[in-house]
């Protein structure tokens, strides 16, 4: 847990204000700044897969430990970096390192805590959510000095994280059956559970709205606050953590005691589609004026908070019961890189849709479509727990419910 906030508050304190460095300071031109940005993005997502594997062969502790090594180096070297190789190299680095200690932290976690797991990924996302409520306004105090003050102070807080997870973190490896096997049979296993790959493909829509708070909803604070949308976007991040980070034990509480984990999923992913209703029915300042826009957009961030703090525990450990308990590393690596072309997607069309609808002065047709892939992701989802008795009643098969049929029921 404490791994996780430091992995957040140094990643956080540094990368919002990478692009202005780039484009300021270094002088780099715009496609240069999004090549750097891309290459950071595609190093991480694209090689989920890779650090999963590698994770149940060498275990969870190494990857954990050389993920954080790794970012060390990758952010010292922003900090002395001038030229346009230098900086793709330290961010290629720094978005590698990501895929070693993510796939790895998560099935560590899981494994170490066995039936309470969706407790302890619900405890996971309140240290994930402070780490990202405390990293920009760390950096932003940095930054007063200067960005290589910034980059360095990052590069020392994962240096502390390495050196303590290899010291205090206690090592475990589950997966026997991986020594056995080849990568390719372990790929082609993980590709061959189809409930596991239609759990992954609905849940890109889970991702894509929870994604909107770093993309259309900061767009439509810069179109109700103008010069003055530096404040709201900040106000939008510290409502979504203030939730997550005050309410997410209660959340899931709540929804574990109504709901059971199959339905909370359905449940809370309807959430996320509800988000957006706020600023469907107020899409900007024409029809009730800027100070309404605002309580919508405000209003519409906080519920979106609420769904993805409902949905993530319950996430997590279905990847954990569709994997049956094997490979679970690489489950969750597979499971990022779908959800991450999925981001990739969506962010695409949902820019191109904003543009598009503004110009058309049709904004509401953003948060209608938004909203729409919601409630097909919440359909999808409950079907897929109503499918599950009938496959698992008898057997305690472990399905989208994340643990046998019978528990839930009772």
């Amino acid at each position: 847990m404490i791994n996780q906030f430091g992995i957040n508050l140094g990643f956080y304190m540094l990368m919002p204000y990478l692009a202005g460095y780039l484009a300021g300071p270094l002088g780099l031109a715009a496609w240069a700044v999004g090549l750097v940005l891309g290459v950071r993005n595609f190093s991480q997502q694209g090689m989920f897969l890779i650090g999963g594997t590698l994770a149940d062969r060498l275990g969870y502790k190494p990857l954990i430990v050389a993920g954080c090594l790794l970012r060390t180096g990758g952010f010292a070297l922003l900090a002395f970096a001038t030229s346009l190789p230098w900086v793709l190299i330290a961010s290629a680095a720094t978005g590698f390192a990501g895929a070693l200690f993510n796939p790895a932290v998560r099935a560590y976690l899981a494994a170490d805590t066995g039936e309470r797991r969706v407790e302890a990924f619900a405890v996971f996302n309140i240290f994930y959510q402070a780490g990202i409520l405390a990293g920009p306004l760390v950096g932003l105090a940095l930054m007063f000095l200067d960005f290589r003050v910034t980059a360095a102070a990052a590069a020392v807080v994962f240096a502390v994280l390495t050196v303590a997870q290899l010291f205090a973190l206690p090592a475990r490896r589950e997966q026997k059956a991986a020594e056995h096997t080849s990568v390719l049979q372990d790929w082609r296993a993980v590709a061959a559970n189809r409930r596991f790959l239609l759990f992954s493909l609905t849940m890109i829509g889970s991702y894509v709205l929870s994604f909107q708070v770093y993309l259309a909803l900061p767009l439509q604070a810069e179109y109700l606050a103008g010069a003055h949308a530096q404040v709201l976007v900040s106000a939008l991040f510290v409502v979504s953590g203030v939730v997550a980070v005050a309410g997410q034990l209660r959340i899931t509480g709540w929804f574990r005691a109504h709901w059971g984990t199959g339905r909370s999923l359905a449940v809370g992913m309807a959430i996320l589609a509800a988000a957006f209703l706020p600023l469907l029915v107020i899409p900007g300042p024409g029809r009730f004026g800027v100070p309404a826009a605002i309580v919508a957009l405000l209003l519409s961030t906080a519920v979106l908070a609420v769904g993805t703090a409902a949905v993530f525990p319950f996430e997590m450990d279905t990847v954990v019961s569709l994997a049956d308990g094997k490979l679970v590393a690489t489950h969750y690596g597979f499971y990022n890189t779908i959800v991450g072309v999925g981001i990739l997607a969506g962010n695409l069309a949902t820019g191109a849709v904003v543009g598009a609808a503004r110009a058309a002065g049709a904004d509401w047709a953003v948060w209608a479509g938004l909203g729409l892939i919601g409630a097909v992701a919440a359909v999808t989802l409950y079907r897929l727990d109503r499918s599950q008795p009938e496959q698992a009643a008898g057997e305690g098969v472990p399905g989208i419910r994340g643990e046998p049929v019978s528990p839930i029921r009772r």
